[in-house]
């Protein structure tokens, strides 16, 4: 099978995703353990938490949603490839599933793993045998 015939989403849109994933997951992580300091004198959070006027959330949803359908089935493949759910073999069976368990908006069911950008590029990595896509923006 082609790399092309693998993943039809561009790469470069890709990388930028997971990029995008990566600081919305991080402005929703769990403040940090205690750090054995005392709450009353810290400055705030160790990490930001998402509020209602952070737009990347909101960016994401509509970049995922304004992709086709088959494209947003492989968004999905690729999250369950990468967390262990399918196996690279599975692809085109992964993408089917994925197209026929879809309920609801992609991007809701995606921005509710907290671990997606990590599932994504490790979903790409075992594709692909390996990719440089962060470093190079290419499979």
């Amino acid at each position: 099978m082609d790399d092309e015939e693998l993943v039809t989403l561009n790469p470069e849109f890709l990388r930028s995703l997971i990029l995008k994933l990566r600081a919305v997951m991080a402005q929703e992580e769990l403040v940090s353990p205690d750090s054995g300091s005392n709450a009353s004198d810290d400055e705030g959070p160790a990490t930001l938490q998402d509020s209602p006027d952070n737009l990347i959330r909101d960016e994401i949803a509509a970049e995922i949603e304004d992709l086709e359908p088959d494209q947003q089935a492989e968004l999905v493949a690729l999250m369950w490839i990468g967390r262990g759910d399918m196996e690279p073999e599975e692809w085109r069976e992964a993408v089917e599933m994925a197209a026929d368990r879809r309920d609801g908006p992609t991007s809701r069911y995606l921005l509710s793993h907290p671990h997606v950008a990590d599932h994504l590029e490790e979903g790409l990595d075992l594709l692909f045998d390996g990719t440089d896509l962060m470093e190079t923006g290419e499979y």
